[in-house]
């Protein structure tokens, strides 16, 4: 913007216009997490884009994860990181260190740095209000959670007050045992339970490319049903399979809208938000 006239300022938020009156008191879920996280002057750019929706009137639902947080502190007490498909194995020691990582270090630092730009915001985890119950998915990955139900009452009780909840995915049971739960998965079932207009999924690449090299080859649009075609094809494959799956849940539980975006890019929410080109691939 500092490269613009008075008049082109005028103009942009002139054309931002419609998307602001379109999105106006409807609840965006935004999932942020992994290696878009990592970059410091990033994570700052992107609060301030959450905290410039919530001032417009759009009701921000901030979801994160913090795997490489999460790795990090693991390392540091010489704990080893095992992956089996994707999910990482979480003994009772590991389910501590998630649970610390997670609701403690990576939420409060994002609820701060909101705070910082001007926002307000309001830290929780699946475990405040039992929001995110959930039994163990598979014994040989131990505490990874799937979740039973989700209670948005907590989410709607921050959102109403003006406040911008910040999530953090860890789950519970009713005898006390602590789960961490993936970050795509809470993300779309939380968006389906609030009836969500969109859900973002922020990544650290395009979207979905036909030629995985060749980022032209972008794929803008995709119908749900279009999916399986597109794994059988070898289109959609390795992690992306997880993340696209969570996106047709999302629809599937009524999201109208669920974006998968680069979020290295700057400001990349307001881009796919805010105009008419958007970023990243959209599933209807």
């Amino acid at each position: 913007m500092h490269d613009l006239t008075t008049a082109q300022r005028a103009e942009v938020l002139i054309r931002a216009l419609p998307y602001i009156q379109r999105y106006a008191n409807k609840i965006v879920v935004v999932k942020y997490g992994g290696n878009a996280m990592l970059n410091e002057d990033l994570k700052r750019s992107v609060m301030g884009d959450i905290v410039l929706l919530s001032l417009i009137g759009i009701r921000v639902v901030l979801v994160h994860g913090g795997g490489p947080e999460i790795s990090d502190t693991l390392k540091k007490i010489g704990k080893e990181t095992k992956f089996v498909n994707g999910l990482r194995v979480t003994d009772a020691e590991t389910a501590e260190v998630v649970q610390m990582v997670l609701a403690g270090k990576t939420n409060k630092t994002l609820v701060n740095i909101i705070g910082t730009q001007g926002g307000k915001a309001l830290g929780l985890c699946g475990i405040d209000g039992q929001m995110i119950k959930a039994k163990m998915l598979k014994p040989e990955l131990g505490y990874v959670g799937e979740i039973t139900e989700i209670n948005t009452q907590p989410i709607l009780d921050a959102l109403d007050n003006g406040y911008i909840p910040v999530i953090s995915t860890v789950g519970c049971d009713d005898e006390g045992n602590v789960y961490n739960i993936n970050a795509d998965t809470a993300a779309s079932r939380i968006a389906g339970m609030l009836g969500a207009e969109s859900l973002i999924s922020m990544t650290d690449i395009t979207g979905i490319l036909r030629d995985k090299d060749d980022p032209s080859t972008l794929i803008p649009r995709i119908q749900a049903s279009e999916a399986p075609l597109l794994m059988k094809e070898g289109i959609i494959s390795g992690g992306m399979i997880p993340k696209v799956d969570c996106c047709i849940e999302a629809i599937r539980r009524g999201v109208n809208k669920v974006f998968i975006i680069d979020g290295t890019i700057p400001h990349a929410i307001l881009i796919e938000i805010l105009t008419d080109e958007g970023i990243g691939t959209m599933f209807v």
